[in-house]
């Protein structure tokens, strides 16, 4: 497996991650606490060493099996979880990133991951309320502390960045990001990174599964599954949306490769501090993942690419409207 470097930061790591949250949060039932944690260990097997968690995921139960997986192989492996958001009855509720929190958070997910010290801490979503430069000052309090390693951001705008870098600097921001979320490119995010010097984590790199060509109807997810409410999984938007299945198989089929590796190469090649963490619940399926590393997409591949997503209009917004008031910018 190749490694990168996010940002400037040194920070390395496997240039593809592992996204944990579905293993059992979010997507339908899940797996196994021992089914997951046996797959956390064959992905470290094969190479690696990027594991992405939350307190949120579950909530706490994710953690807790990505810190029984990872235990005996701690000092191979960087594990990033989140802050900012509170739980009420087992669920999660709205953003809450007071300092107090924050540390209560980090004291707690130190325990559930089985760790003395948490390697890249992001706030999950702004928090309205509460001042970038107190989020930043508090993270800033743990790294002194020895408890994180480095700070992280997810779906903060380019200005709330800019402030927080400026009192703690920011490691890696954590942003949805594949050929058909592309948001990030046209808000300022991408050159941001570039001018701070700051890695970008893309969550979500294979559109929900969408991209791979496995979802053909909305009758493939299940009920219980977030995705069902998703405007994007509407029977309407997901015919118009095969565009993009048919354009991945298209140039998959050149490089005899299935779309979700095309569609992961197409990330890699952005940016050399771009690291995509899909996620899975079958070993195959992460086997398909990482060998994405090993494609080479050259000027000409992208030209084709870029000149033929010009000409797909993604149908249907990421979040319903209730869903992105919690996505502070």
């Amino acid at each position: 497996m190749k490694h990168r470097v996010l940002g400037r930061s040194g920070l390395e790591v496997s240039s593809i991650g592992f996204g944990c949250m579905g293993l059992n949060h979010a997507y339908g039932p899940g797996v196994s606490k021992e089914e997951g944690v046996k797959l956390i260990r064959e992905a470290v097997e094969r190479g690696v060493t990027m594991f992405d968690t939350a307190e949120v995921y579950g909530p706490y139960t994710n953690e807790e099996i990505v810190g029984e997986a990872l235990a005996p192989l701690r000092q191979d492996v960087v594990i990033a979880t989140k802050f900012g958001f509170s739980i009420v009855d087992g669920k999660m509720a709205g953003p809450d990133s007071r300092p107090d929190r924050i540390r209560a958070v980090c004291d707690a997910s130190l325990k559930r991951l089985n760790t003395d010290h948490i390697d890249l801490f992001y706030q999950h979503r702004v928090d309205p309320n509460v001042p970038i430069e107190d989020v930043a000052g508090t993270v800033a309090e743990l790294i002194r502390a020895g408890k994180v390693r480095h700070f992280g951001m997810s779906e903060a705008g380019a200005q709330t960045v800019r402030r927080a870098h400026a009192v703690q600097p920011v490691t890696a921001l954590q942003n949805e990001y594949s050929i058909w979320t592309r948001d990030i490119e046209a808000s300022g995010i991408v050159d941001v990174c570039d001018e701070l010097g700051i890695g970008l984590v893309a969550y979500s790199p294979l559109g929900r599964g969408f991209l791979t060509g496995a979802l053909g109807n909305p009758g493939d997810i299940d009920p219980a599954d977030f995705r069902a409410g998703l405007p994007r999984f509407t029977p309407e938007a997901m015919e118009k949306n095969q565009a993009l299945v048919e354009l991945l198989n298209r140039i998959a089929g050149e490089k005899q490769a299935t779309a979700a590796q095309i569609a992961l190469a197409w990330l890699l090649t952005r940016k050399p501090w771009i690291v995509p963490i899909p996620g899975t619940t079958k070993l195959h399926r992460l086997e398909e993942n990482l060998a994405a590393a090993e494609i080479e997409l050259d000027r000409e591949d992208l030209a084709k690419f870029d000149g033929a997503l010009a000409q797909i209009q993604v149908e249907g917004a990421r979040y319903p409207a209730h869903m992105e008031a919690v996505t502070g910018r």
